[in-house]
């Protein structure tokens, strides 16, 4: 049997733990870029366990973003960059919608779950949509 390969959660938090050796703190110019790498690891990591709990744990979109410090409308588009539910994003609005949660937990119990593994070197950036066009 082949052993279990890390979660994407395990592989962040390590790249995150991994940028802040290099961080000297009495060295502030030379530790930006290491900071940066190490929260954009965290970002992942936070992304990646919203996902878990949303999907795994029966979390809600709006508890999954209030653990986080999100608002809700924040967390759909963090979710459609996960390993666990970018496959279940709207083609449209590149974000995962309840409804795309509550296909993704059918899809898990059926043992049919499409998981991706989204580029983790160049993540999409997220789109700002204007609420009015006025």
């Amino acid at each position: 049997m082949a052993p279990k390969s890390p979660s994407p959660i395990a592989l962040a938090v390590a790249a995150a733990e991994e940028a802040l050796r290099h961080v000297d703190p009495d060295q502030a110019g030379a530790a930006l870029p290491h900071l940066r790498a190490a929260q954009d690891h965290l970002t992942r990591a936070i992304d990646e366990a919203m996902a878990a709990a949303v999907l795994a744990e029966g979390s809600s979109i709006r508890t999954a973003g209030s653990l986080a410090g999100l608002s809700e409308n924040a967390v759909g588009p963090r979710l459609a960059r996960t390993s666990l539910l970018s496959a279940y994003a709207a083609p449209d609005a590149d974000r995962v919608t309840a409804s795309g949660v509550e296909r993704a937990r059918y899809d898990l119990e059926e043992g049919r779950h499409r998981r991706t593994d989204p580029d983790t070197s160049t993540p999409r950036p997220m789109r700002f949509r204007a609420r009015r066009t006025t």
